[in-house]
């Protein structure tokens, strides 16, 4: 069995400046103290995150892989540098630069790392273009954030590109980003605790509610990070909204129970009994292993939850760390051992 991580991020060891190569000012992302063993990312003067060599590294990645005993990593952006806020422009040439940086890092390893592009989400036409390109070029599929600015999944635009992905064949990872803040949410790490599932929630809410799962086809292959959030604790409720008031909760034709068919989620919950919740939710056919890395929030040992689970039987386990994703990343994905 091919086990393969479908949630894993990476960051280059050297970028060229991106003020230059799109414009727009200083306050662009660069690397301080790269590319030994470890770098800070900087938004402009600020300090945003700090990596490890395993970000760009491929032989440290790879290594990692073999003593969690992963065979495959879908290896996608971290989303710090989508540019959804800025011109369309910038965020396209911005996404040309590391998009061709993620396919130089996965071609170290192409039958192991397998590289997802990023697009410029805030304009449709221009975001079809640079995935047909990184099609092309190589790339597997797409990650994209779970909104631009206040315009959700359901945005006209944003439809139109899933649209397009469906019909070129692209699977897609949706990714929170650009998360709320404010004092109640800059304590013990409360964006990426509270906020990051919320996020992922809200924009399965909106594929739902919005009614988005009735106008893609059913050939589009998306998969929610994080678990979906606390989608599958709520469905329930969401049912009831959806029949009580009609009137005001979502566009869908069906209550959101007839939609859990049509998406994917990971199984970075970190926990057997959330895990056991989203199969018996989603069903075993729709959890992938996910673990986040290189992030220290990931799950390290990588699938140590789904290994170790009591009461995941064999098939689940085998659909969740393998079988599954070779379905999601279609015919061009990984082969099977």
């Amino acid at each position: 069995m091919t086990v393969i991580d479908v949630h894993t991020h990476h960051v280059p060891g050297h970028w060229p400046d991106l003020a230059e190569v799109a414009g727009g000012g200083r306050d662009w992302p660069w690397l301080r103290g790269g590319p030994g063993r470890e770098a800070m990312i900087m938004l402009g003067s600020r300090e945003f995150r700090r990596i490890g060599a395993e970000c760009w590294d491929v032989p440290t990645r790879l290594a990692d892989m073999d003593a969690d005993g992963v065979d495959v990593q879908v290896v996608s952006p971290t989303p710090v540098f989508f540019g959804y806020e800025r011109p369309a422009d910038q965020a396209l040439a911005v996404a040309r630069v590391f998009n061709d940086l993620a396919l130089d890092i996965c071609a170290q390893a192409p039958d192991r790392l397998l590289p997802f592009c990023q697009v410029p989400l805030q304009d449709p036409d221009a975001a079809c273009r640079e995935l047909d390109r990184c099609l092309a070029a190589g790339h597997r599929g797409v990650e994209i954030g779970n909104h631009v600015g206040d315009r959700d999944l359901d945005d006209e635009g944003i439809v139109t590109f899933l649209q397009h992905c469906a019909r070129v064949g692209a699977p897609v990872f949706v990714h929170p980003w650009d998360l709320p803040t404010g004092p109640r949410l800059e304590r013990w790490m409360a964006q990426w605790l509270a906020g990051m599932p919320a996020e992922t929630h809200l924009s399965l809410l909106a594929m739902v509610l919005g009614g988005v799962f009735d106008r893609v086809p059913e050939s589009l292959r998306i998969c929610f990070a994080h678990g979906g959030g606390s989608f599958a604790f709520w469905l329930g409720r969401m049912d009831n909204a959806w029949h009580r008031r009609n009137d005001v909760v979502g566009t869908s034709r069906m209550p959101p129970s007839s939609y859990v068919g049509r998406f994917f989620v990971d199984s970075v919950v970190f926990d057997e009994r959330p895990l056991r919740l989203l199969i018996d939710t989603l069903g075993a056919e729709r959890v992938m292993l996910g673990s986040d890395y290189p992030y220290p929030l990931g799950e390290r040992p990588v699938g140590a939850v789904v290994r170790g689970s009591k009461t995941l039987t064999a098939d689940e386990r085998g659909l969740v760390l393998g079988g599954n994703a070779l379905r999601f990343l279609g015919p061009r994905g990984a082969r099977s051992n």
